[in-house]
């Protein structure tokens, strides 16, 4: 008499390993890595009543341990990605190394240094007319505004002369 193989939970076994491939691969993305959580659990899931009906029923579970596996391995990196992540964002200032501190200082010294030197040129031109002004952050903040005012108040009596 032959003997029928026996195939119960071969469907889930199947199901756990196709979705634990996807969750380890899911999970060796940085930083979006951590959405494999969710198809790492269901292939734990799968796997674990694929292997309570394989055993019921002695049938085959390399599928099944395979799927678990995987599941379980894909479920770690995850979570370790998490667990690094929440390091990343709950580092305070005060922990960050001397030398890390010190270069942002310096580049924030080198940025005000840059923007008290800088030079600003202002040319406006309208109907031939032409004005312009060259300023540096050296000169005299006052002139510069006064400046800008007597442009501002030739501008306004323009503009209220009726036109011919």
């Amino acid at each position: 008499m032959e003997e029928v193989g026996k195939n119960s939970g071969q469907a889930l076994g199947t199901a756990a390993l196709i979705t634990g491939i996807i969750s380890l691969v899911i999970a060796v993305i940085p930083c979006i890595g951590i959405m494999a959580i969710v198809p790492g659990i269901v292939t734990v899931i799968l796997a674990a009543v694929g292997l309570s009906q394989a055993a019921r029923d002695d049938s085959p579970r390399g599928m099944m341990v395979a799927g678990l596996v995987i599941g379980i391995v894909a479920l770690l990196i995850s979570s370790a990605q998490i667990t690094v992540g929440k390091k990343l964002f709950t580092l305070k200032s005060e922990k960050f190394p001397q030398e890390l501190r010190e270069a942002i200082k310096e580049v924030r010294e080198d940025v005000l240094k840059d923007l008290e030197d800088a030079k600003v040129n202002i040319k406006i031109e309208s109907d031939g007319e032409k004005i312009e002004i060259n300023a540096e952050s050296s000169g005299n903040k006052e002139d510069l505004i006064k400046q800008l005012e007597d442009l501002e108040k030739t501008e306004i009596e323009k503009d209220s002369l009726p036109s011919k």
